[in-house]
């Protein structure tokens, strides 16, 4: 353990822990605020087209001041593996988690995913699949692999409908080369069984947990349509959600105070129905 220069004081960090051994990118570090445990835990999922990205990248670590632990972990990105990988690689990391809780001081029974872009589309895909045994591979599999909240910002979640709703200057999805046909192993048009496999909106039951969904509607890479079809989707089925659309917003970089204020009520709101508390 040690700690890391550029974090609030006192946080104690554990770096490059490993929850599976299949390839170098399972792994994740834990950032443990000070204060009293047993602290609830933000999983945190890097964004990054499924191509790029890391544990390393920037994340909302002011968080650590307001009495949540945080693991920022890595997955297998689309050029190391296809779908379901990613996901895979994500329940692996929360079963560790929660087998490796009491040594860290975390509380196993309130875990938050959040993430943004793809970061967000698997944190939606962990709130949503708990029921999918399929993707329960690798170790720690006594372990519940469920999340308790998931706040999703601008992530993906119904592929082919992309590009119908997508800016005029924005990212086309239909083409081989796009981050979501090469998630898939193929453009996505072609290939509907497999798209439809990795999207979040073909898991929702009413039993996922409450959703903080927010995006910008200039959003040029990821349409603003992707969340207005989630948010549907929960609600139809009756799940606690609450969605923020960024006026002016684009793809992240959200200056709009708002943003921070919903999220942090959020956090706050579903640690305490938890039957815990935060700062």
């Amino acid at each position: 353990m040690d700690t890391q220069q550029g974090l609030p004081e006192g946080v104690t960090v554990v770096r490059d822990l490993r929850y599976g051994a299949i390839h170098e990118r399972q792994a994740l570090d834990l950032y443990l605020p000070p204060g009293t445990e047993p602290w609830p835990l933000i999983v945190w999922i890097h964004g990054g087209a499924f191509r790029t990205g890391s544990k390393n990248d920037p994340f909302p670590s002011h968080y650590l001041t307001r009495g949540f632990a945080m693991a920022a972990i890595n997955y297998r990105l689309s050029q190391h593996a296809l779908w379901p990988a990613q996901i895979v690689d994500c329940k692996s990391a929360v079963r560790w988690l929660r087998a490796h809780a009491g040594a860290y001081g975390l509380d196993p029974s309130r875990l938050v995913a959040w993430g943004p872009s793809a970061g967000g589309h698997l944190a939606a895909m962990l709130g949503v699949s708990a029921h999918v045994y399929a993707w329960g591979l690798g170790d720690h599999l006594a372990q519940d692999s469920s999340v308790q909240a998931v706040v999703d910002y601008f992530g993906p979640t119904d592929f082919c409908q992309m590009d119908a709703h997508r800016l005029p200057e924005g990212m086309a999805h239909d083409p081989a080369d796009s981050p979501e046909s090469q998630l898939i192993g193929g453009a996505i048009q072609e290939h509907p069984e497999r798209v439809a496999a990795a999207n979040p909106v073909t898991y929702v039951t009413p039993s996922a947990p409450p959703f903080l969904i927010v995006h910008g509607d200039r959003d040029p890479l990821v349409p603003h349509h992707q969340s207005v079809l989630l948010a549907s989707a929960l609600q139809r089925a009756g799940v606690a959600v609450q969605f923020y659309t960024v006026p002016g917003g684009g793809h992240g970089g959200f200056t709009d105070p708002r943003v921070d204020e919903l999220t942090a009520a959020f956090l706050r709101r579903w640690a305490a129905l938890q039957g815990g508390h935060t700062a």
